[in-house]
């Protein structure tokens, strides 16, 4: 479970504003986490954010919210902002993964906020826990990537680490308070997508158009074709072992088209607790950046004066190759889970470029697995070297299948 340190506790009803740095600011992450905060004033203060690109929305940001650090990924996007003058005066302005790393230790800050797409936010999440902050987790990538290192440094250093995703604030919502060894599974639930309801034979065709059509969520591009797909399941089930300290064994999911119930967990007596609320991401960000408080929410919650069904089905994993190869690559440890994070991040840039059929994503992941000989990485170094070496292979693989 993540460590919440007695100290780092804020007392319900304190005055102090706790004070956020957003990194995906931009993003449909960064869009609810500035809904909550616009909700919330007297409780949260915005002190950094972060975009890979989009520095006009960022300037926006900045104006609106008064935020006196920006830092934007992309150095061509950053010379243009610099050019046009588009921050207010007095804003520090900073660069590159180095620029995301300072933002996220600002000696400021007490919450960090990573909801960058895929590995890009493990330097600035290691550079906030390294500095003593609160880490608000939505990239679940870092984790896929570098769970022993980040989670082995954060309990070093005690930092706390507040989970993010809906699925995982949902677990961690419904095992505070009860020890570790009490807790017998965590399941995890899924829309299933897009092409939750399509026949098979219909994925032959299946576009990028037609797999960013969430039936429940707004979300970016890459995760809702991870949704597509499961594999944004799968990530969330190594992700879960390592947040909460479980066996692979012990991580499940299933389907359950409503989005409403986010996750059960079931106990050694038998018992389950689930948690419910709103497909709406502001529900679980808003948990996290107020931990422990509660306080009322941006949106309404649900409405049990309306008729309302909850569905669960268990997963085909012929259906859904991209769970199985998850559940292996858990299994198998090692690098095994980067192996399967990289080699998808390319696969479905690829997609959402045209440039692979959706079925073909899958097969990149496949292939990058059977044939990427699995090791106990030693250090972090190690796992970045497998991972560029994974990604290389799977741009190749690109290539070929096109």
């Amino acid at each position: 479970m993540p460590t919440v340190p007695a100290s780092s506790q804020t007392s319900e009803g304190s005055s102090a504003r706790r004070r956020v740095v957003l990194l995906g600011a931009t993003g449909s992450i960064g869009s609810s986490a500035l809904r909550v905060i616009a909700s919330h004033r007297d409780r949260l203060e915005l002190v950094g954010i972060a975009a890979r690109t989009d520095w006009r929305k960022l300037a926006k940001i900045a104006r609106e919210f008064s935020v006196p650090s920006v830092a934007i990924y992309d150095v061509a996007a950053f010379l243009e902002a610099g050019q046009q003058g588009a921050f207010p005066e007095g804003t520090r302005l900073m660069q590159g993964p180095a620029g995301l790393a300072e933002l996220a230790a600002l000696p400021c800050a007490d919450v960090v906020l990573v909801a960058v797409v895929g590995t890009t936010g493990l330097e600035p999440a290691l550079a906030a826990i390294a500095a003593g902050k609160d880490l608000a987790l939505a990239s679940k990538e870092i984790l896929v990537l570098a769970g022993k290192f980040v989670m082995a440094e954060a309990s070093r250093r005690g930092t706390r680490i507040l989970p993010v995703d809906s699925e995982h604030n949902a677990v961690f919502q419904c095992i505070e308070g009860h020890s570790s060894s009490s807790v017998r599974r965590v399941i995890l639930t899924a829309s299933g997508g897009a092409f939750r309801d399509w026949p098979e034979e219909r994925l032959l065709r299946a576009t990028p158009a037609d797999a960013l059509k969430h039936p429940n969520w707004s979300m970016g591009p890459k995760i809702t074709v991870d949704c597509a797909t499961l594999a944004n399941k799968g990530l969330e089930l190594i992700e879960a072992q390592w947040l909460f300290g479980l066996r692979p064994e012990q991580c499940a999911a299933v389907i359950h088209p409503q989005s409403t119930v986010h996750c059960l967990v079931e106990f050694n007596d038998g018992a389950m607790l689930a948690q419910l609320s709103p497909p709406s991401m502001t529900f679980p960000i808003q948990h996290a950046l107020l931990y422990p408080e509660r306080a009322r929410s941006v949106e309404p919650p649900l409405d049990f004066t309306q008729l309302m069904s909850l569905e669960f089905k268990p997963i085909d994993e012929g259906r859904y190759p991209m769970i199985r190869f998850a559940r292996e690559s858990m299994a198998a440890g090692g690098v095994a889970p980067a192996v399967f994070n990289a080699a998808n991040e390319v696969a479905v840039e690829a997609f959402l470029r045209g440039r692979i059929p959706f079925l073909a994503i899958p097969k990149i992941v496949g292939h990058a697995l059977d044939r990427t000989a699995n090791f106990e990485p030693a250090d972090l170094a190690a796992v970045l070297a497998a991972d560029g070496d994974v990604r290389r292979c799977a741009t190749l693989d690109v290539e070929i299948l096109k």
